[in-house]
């Protein structure tokens, strides 16, 4: 039975979670606040973390950040925050998916169910796929799921490294974001799309040696994005 942790600090919203989920057979531990949250988090175990931004005491954003140091396990925030620079900080962070409040209990156990899906894919990947990936100045080991740049290891995000990876596997083919969002977040329309276009730009930051003027992930302009071989 697959472990979910929600860290959330109103108690309704975090008892609506847990029994959907629940529900939905999973196993489901709730922390009121970011530190005992983080620490349960760290003992290990989970396989995805539901995180408030808006938490006493340590906030989302810390959390999120001090996890990403140790563990790769899908983190989807949940928050009434709607800005989109929240939205930009927390993905950056390496958070995986953004959910607003309110929120369709059902839609949130879809996207768990679909980032549990997705992680257990890439976990997978090096058994289906070159063990390396080359390109320009760029290298992929899918065994040890590190990318490099002039053979000097750079850090990505976990849906960093799927999404560059989904591309230079599809070298010079066009995805809409709708599809890149399908494909590497696993759900159809049920997200926000402009959540590609952060990580896309984000990726041609570490990347791309002119970020506005990019030579691998290129724009088309009225179609979407592709990695120009």
């Amino acid at each position: 039975m697959e472990k979910i942790l929600i860290i959330e600090d109103d108690n309704a919203i975090a008892a609506i979670e847990r029994d959907y989920l629940v529900i939905d057979h999973f196993e489901v531990e709730i922390a009121p606040d970011g530190k005992s949250g983080m620490e349960k988090a760290l003992k290990g175990g989970f396989d995805l973390i539901l995180l408030d931004l808006m938490l006493p005491g340590m906030d989302g954003f810390t959390v999120c950040r001090e996890l990403r140091e140790t563990l790769d396990i899908p983190i989807l925030m949940v928050t009434a925050r709607r800005e989109d620079i929240d939205k930009i900080r927390g993905l950056g962070l390496g958070a995986d998916d953004y959910i607003e409040k309110p929120f369709s209990p059902s839609v949130l156990v879809a996207r768990v169910k679909a980032h549990l899906a997705r992680y257990a894919r890439l976990k997978q990947t090096g058994k289906t796929v070159p063990t390396q990936i080359s390109m320009g100045n760029i290298r992929i080991n899918t065994n040890t799921h590190r990318v490099y740049m002039n053979e000097t290891e750079i850090d990505l995000k976990n849906k960093e490294y799927e999404l560059l990876l989904f591309m230079m596997l599809n070298m010079d083919v066009v995805f809409s974001r709708e599809t890149l969002y399908e494909r590497i977040w696993g759900m159809d329309a049920m997200g926000d799309n402009a959540t590609v276009a952060v990580h896309i730009n984000r990726l041609r930051d570490k990347i791309e040696a002119d970020p506005s003027n990019p030579r691998y992930i290129q724009t088309v302009r009225g179609a979407g994005y592709r990695f120009k071989a």
